[in-house]
């Protein structure tokens, strides 16, 4: 490109350009997918090199293309090619800064801290613990002692993680400055079809719809917890302590159905037990999954799928075991990486993974640079919307159940889903707040740990059940943090599938109560979907999300009807209660 320096840039240059983007992105991701591939699943110093080596080389290439797309800014383009050069610019994780030496040090620090999270243990007299050993005792104790320590003990993993995180902070602010943003959080900011500084103030608006819900959950349930385990360890802030709600960051609350449930909710269906009756193993869970998608006219999955993914945690080495989908080829090596217990939050999650796989499939005949999501919220809404056909009816149409129940034990039902979805609402926001303000400097270095437990008061109404300080890195026990992904997606998630399980119910001719909801096996509303799934992201979300919803807005209203009974319900408890904190 540099004769193009030299002249005026054309548009022919602009197409030039894009295409050696492109050719390049098809050829060096698919390397750079197989390394990162080897080293989730073989964690060794060597795999970790190669690893750092290859983010180094694919993060210096984005830049170079980032910088370069840069010189078209000012020609009148086409509407697709200038979609496609602010997809360049805009597709950053983080951006390394343009110095040889500055992107291979970023590089070595995302490693590290990626292996750091995926290797961690916690270890008291040679005898250790895996996080996924430490978060059974959080999900099935109910001793406050036992929780307690299993708590501190993967928070013991982090505060190696401070320095590098914060040299991270500074090196990818100073990429992000490069490209003409502010900071990184404003980078993240500007991939969503809409003014950055608009995209804020429109979390907080679908946030006020959620919020007198789960205010009423929280209220709910700091009052049975504190029925169970005393005010001693409560306390009376109104706060819940973050190691008693069932998950290692208090992001779902489903470990507490049985202190919280309503008494006359009749018995919900027992799915791990099912599962285990009726001989589902973890490939008899994913082809379940499958056969979901299927049912709506998407093709089964490659024989590709079968072979590589894995399902199960290996014996013999470290793997990072977190859930999650794989586009190696971006054409059809679709996998999933998974270590698959046996119990009904993995089947859900299984779906949930799916439905990456299948949305990284259905457009794959687009450009490069359009086959992901319509934004990012919607690549994690699909396979959460699929999710909420797990309803009875789904149960008993795949033969785990003869009948289905009678709606006396929706309330049961619909608490358990809100322990899963609305408590994770505040959290799935105050993750990127956080980082935001990290970004831009308003949460110093020296005040990582008193933000992260600042905001997480705020939103969530949950503290820390011991005292912490700047000697402890809380954040880093998240894996989305030393692993650098964004998290406002998983906010917009849990706003976006109620949404899009409304209109795709619609489209089904369902009449009743949307939690009883099914889509299963309707090839209307598959239709419907599979529309959305094939525009990738090669127009803006709002023409996908009318594609789907009939309108051009996000909206929570969904989330509120879909849970409107347990409402009603909580809201009778709470009467007279002291609610808020």
């Amino acid at each position: 490109m540099n004769d193009v320096n030299k002249k005026t840039v054309t548009a022919a240059d602009a197409q030039a350009f894009l295409d050696r983007v492109e050719n390049t992105y098809i050829k060096e991701g698919e390397y750079a997918a197989r390394i990162a591939w080897v080293q989730a699943n073989f964690i060794t110093d060597d795999t970790i090199w190669l690893g750092a080596k290859s983010i180094e080389k694919m993060g210096g290439l984005s830049v170079k293309f980032a910088n370069e797309a840069k010189k078209f800014d000012d020609l009148n383009l086409s509407d697709d090619m200038r979609r496609r050069l602010n997809l360049i610019k805009g597709s950053l994780t983080l951006a390394a800064p343009d110095d040889v030496e500055k992107n291979a040090e970023l590089a070595q620090i995302m490693a590290n801290l990626e292996a750091m999270y995926g290797s961690g243990k916690y270890c008291v007299d040679d005898q250790c613990q895996t996080l996924g050993e430490l978060s059974r005792t959080i999900a099935e104790s109910k001793d406050h002692h036992a929780l307690l320590e299993a708590w501190q003990g993967w928070r013991t993993v982090s505060p190696d993680m401070r320095d590098k995180y914060q040299r991270m902070v500074e090196l990818a602010n100073e990429g992000a400055q490069d490209l003409g943003y502010d900071d990184t959080g404003a980078m993240w900011r500007a991939g969503y079809d809409m003014p950055a500084s608009e995209f804020p103030v429109e979390l907080d608006r679908l946030w006020s719809q959620v919020k007198p819900l789960y205010d009423s959950l929280q209220c709910h349930v700091r009052t049975k917890l504190t029925d169970h385990y005393g005010r001693d360890v409560m306390g009376s802030d109104g706060m819940i302590p973050a190691h008693l709600l069932g998950n290692m960051w208090a992001q779902d609350w489903t470990g507490v159905y049985d202190l919280v449930k309503p008494e006359d909710a009749g018995t919900t269906i027992d799915v791990t037990a099912l599962l285990a009756k009726h001989d589902y193993d973890a490939k008899k869970m994913t082809e379940t999954a499958e056969g979901f998608f299927t049912s709506l006219g998407l093709p089964p999955l490659p024989e590709t799928f079968w072979q590589r993914s894995l399902f199960t945690k290996p014996q013999d080495r470290d793997v990072v075991c977190h859930a999650s989908a794989w586009n190696i080829d971006n054409v059809d090596d679709i996998r999933m990486k998974m270590c698959i217990k046996e119990d009904y939050e993995d089947f859900v999650t299984i779906h949930h993974e799916l439905g990456h796989n299948f949305y990284q499939r259905a457009y794959n005949d687009k450009s490069i640079l359009y086959r992901t999501g319509a934004n990012d919220g919607f690549h994690e809404a699909i396979g959460d919307t699929v999710a909420l056909s797990i309803t009875p009816q789904y149960f008993k149409d795949i033969g785990l159940i003869d009948e289905v129940p009678a709606s006396s034990n929706d309330l049961g039902m619909l608490m358990q889903k809100a322990l899963e979805k609305i408590a994770f609402v505040p959290f799935g926001l105050l993750v990127d707040q956080w980082r935001w303000k990290v970004f831009n400097g308003e949460i110093s270095p020296a005040e990582y740990n008193a933000g992260w437990w600042q905001l997480r008061n705020k939103y969530q109404g949950v503290k820390a059940p011991i005292q912490r300080t700047e000697n402890d890195f809380d954040p880093g026990a998240k894996y989305h943090i030393p692993g650098n992904t964004p998290y406002t997606r998983y906010f917009l998630a849990h706003i976006l599938q109620f949404q899009f399980h409304r209109e795709l119910c619609k489209a089904a001719g369902f009449k009743g109560d949307l939690h009883r909801c099914s889509i299963y096996n309707n090839k209307a509303a598959g239709e419907k979907l599979i529309k959305v799934l094939e525009m990738g992201a090669q127009r803006p979300w709002q023409d996908a999300m009318e594609a789907l919803a009939n309108s051009r807005e996000m909206d929570a209203t969904a989330v509120i009807d879909y849970f409107a009974p347990l409402k009603v319900w909580l809201d009778e408890q709470n009467q007279g209660r002291d609610c808020g904190w």
